[in-house]
C-alpha cells in the first residue's frame, strides 16, 4: 500500500485514477488474505471483509472531502495526507486545539513511515520465502522448519535489497511495477484454479474460531485492502476532482473483489495448511515455479518503489543536518542505513502474518479509520456545523470508536504474535 507522489503536469482520467488506486492497494498484503480467513473462519471472514471494505471506503471519502474543503479555505491546490491533517487542526476555531497542528502532522508522518517501512519488511519476507522454496525445492507439505532458517535467506538478500534501494529515480522502476501487478493478477487467477482442483466441494472450512483470532484477521484484512496513502494524491492529479467519489467507489469495489478472490479461494484450496504468500502453496510444477520466481523478482522491484516514499519523508527532515553540497552522498548513505534497519526488522520478526496484522491494526486503523473522521470533524465543526442533534459529531464518535477498538485490541493481539519469536 504505497503512497504516490504528485506531478501536477500529469492529469489522470477516471480510468487512470482507478488503475492507480488499485495499484496502490495491490501488493504483498493481498497475497496473505487467505491466512486471515483461516484465522477467523469463513462465516466471520466473509461478512467482515465486506464490512471493513465499506467502512474504509466511507472514511476515505470523507478524508478527500475534507481535503477539498481545505483547498478552498487555504487557497492551496495540492496537499499530502500530513498537510491535510495539519491544515485541519490549524484551521480549527479553538486555539487550544489548533496549537497542536504540528504535533498532529508529525504523528501522521511517523505512522506513515512505520507502515511503509513495515510493508518493506513484509516484502522482504515474501521474497525470502519464495527463494527458500525454489532453492530447496520444498512443496507446501514440507515441515515449517524444513531446510535452512528463513533468516539466512533474509540476511543473504540484504546486499541486493540495499543496492536496488539506492536507485533514486523512480522512472527506472515504475514500468516494472506494471509487470508486478500483472503477475499478482495471474496469482489471483491461479488461486481460484487450484482451489477448484484441490477442494471442488468447498468442504473442510471452519465457520468461526476464537475472538483472539478475529483480531489477527482484522489487522491482516485491513492491511490487504488499504489504499489510504494514495487517495489524496490521486484526487489532486485528477482532470475532474469532483468525479473522485465515483473513482473511489469503483476502485474500492475492485480491491474488495480481488481480496475476496485470493482470501476465499486461497483458504478453500489449502484450508489449515495455507501459508503466506499464496504462491508458496502452489505445486512445484514448472509453470508454478516460474510464477514463484516472478513474484520474488517483481516484489523485489516493488520493495524499492515502496521504500522510496518513506525514505523521502524521513530525508526531508534530516537533510538539513548536513552540507547541502554533499546531499547526494548523504542520501545514498541514509538509503543504505534505513534499508539495513528494515532488513534487521525482517530478520528479527520473520512472521509475516503477525507483521501484516500489526501494521493493519496499529497503522492503518489510524490512517484509514480514526484520522479521516477526526479531520472531517475539525473541518466541518464551524462550517457547516455538526447538524441537527449534532448527528455529524455522533457519527464521527461512533466511527472513531470502532477504529480505536480495532487499534487497541488488534495491536495487542498482533504484537503478542510478533513477540512470540522470542519464546
Amino acid at each position: 500500500m504505497p503512497l504516490i507522489t504528485s506531478n501536477l503536469e500529469i492529469r489522470l482520467s477516471p480510468a487512470g485514477s482507478v488503475a492507480n488506486m488499485v495499484k496502490g492497494a495491490l501488493g504483498g498484503g493481498i497475497l496473505g488474505g487467505h491466512v486471515a480467513y483461516m484465522k477467523a473462519g469463513i462465516a466471520v471472514a466473509l461478512p467482515f471483509n465486506l464490512i471493513f471494505g465499506i467502512y474504509m471506503t466511507f472514511c476515505l471519502h470523507i478524508l478527500v472531502l475534507s481535503a477539498q474543503i481545505l483547498y478552498r479555505r487555504t487557497r492551496v491546490t495540492f496537499m499530502t495526507y500530513p498537510d491535510v491533517g495539519e491544515a485541519a487542526m490549524a484551521c480549527f476555531p479553538n486555539p487550544k486545539v489548533a496549537k497542536y497542528s504540528k504535533i498532529f502532522r508529525y504523528t501522521i508522518d511517523i505512522i506513515i513511515g512505520i507502515d511503509l517501512y513495515g510493508s518493506c519488511a513484509c516484502y522482504q519476507i515474501i521474497i525470502a520465502k519464495s527463494i527458500k522454496q525454489l532453492v530447496e525445492n520444498l512443496d507446501k507439505d514440507a515441515p515449517e522448519d524444513a531446510g535452512r532458517d528463513i533468516r539466512i535467506y533474509l540476511a543473504i538478500m540484504m546486499i541486493p535489497v540495499i543496492l536496488v534501494c539506492l536507485i533514486i529515480h523512480l522512472k527506472y522502476l515504475a514500468p516494472l511495477s506494471i509487470v508486478a501487478n500483472l503477475i499478482i493478477c495471474v496469482c489471483i487467477f491461479l488461486t481460484v484454479y487450484y482451489s477448484m482442483i484441490n477442494n471442488p466441494t468447498f468442504g473442510g472450512m471452519k465457520l468461526y474460531t476464537e475472538i483472539y483470532n478475529f483480531f489477527e484477521f482484522t489487522g491482516m484484512i485491513v492491511f490487504s485492502m488499504s489504499c489510504s496513502g494514495v487517495v489524496i494524491p490521486i484526487e489532486n492529479n485528477m482532470e475532474k476532482p469532483k468525479n473522485f467519489p465515483k473513482v473511489l467507489l469503483t476502485g474500492m469495489t475492485i480491491i474488495i473483489v480481488f481480496t475476496y478472490l485470493v482470501s476465499f479461494f486461497g483458504y478453500t484450496g489449502y484450508l489449515e495448511k495455507c501459508e503466506s504468500p499464496i504462491t508458496v502453496n502452489f505445486p512445484m510444477t514448472l509453470w508454478a515455479k516460474l510464477l514463484k520466481g516472478g513474484i520474488a523478482i517483481m516484489i523485489y522491484v516493488t520493495h524499492a518503489l515502496n521504500f522510496w516514499v518513506p525514505f523521502n519523508l524521513c530525508f526531508y527532515y534530516i537533510k538539513f543536518l548536513h552540507d547541502q553540497n554533499k546531499l547526494f552522498m548523504w542520501e545514498l548513505i541514509y538509503r543504505a542505513f534505513f534499508c539495513f534497519l528494515v532488513s534487521i526488522v525482517a530478520i528479527i520478526f520473520p512472521n509475516i502474518n503477525a507483521l501484516m496484522g500489526f501494521l493493519g491494526a496499529f497503522c492503518l486503523s489510524n490512517m484509514a479509520f480514526i484520522w479521516p473522521n477526526l479531520i472531517y470533524l475539525m473541518v466541518i465543526w464551524q462550517r457547516p456545523g455538526l447538524g441537527k442533534f449534532r448527528w455529524r459529531l455522533w457519527r464521527a464518535v461512533i466511527l472513531m470508536g470502532v477504529g480505536v477498538f480495532i487499534l487497541i485490541c488488534g495491536t495487542i493481539v498482533n504484537f503478542t504474535e510478533l513477540m512470540s519469536v522470542f519464546k
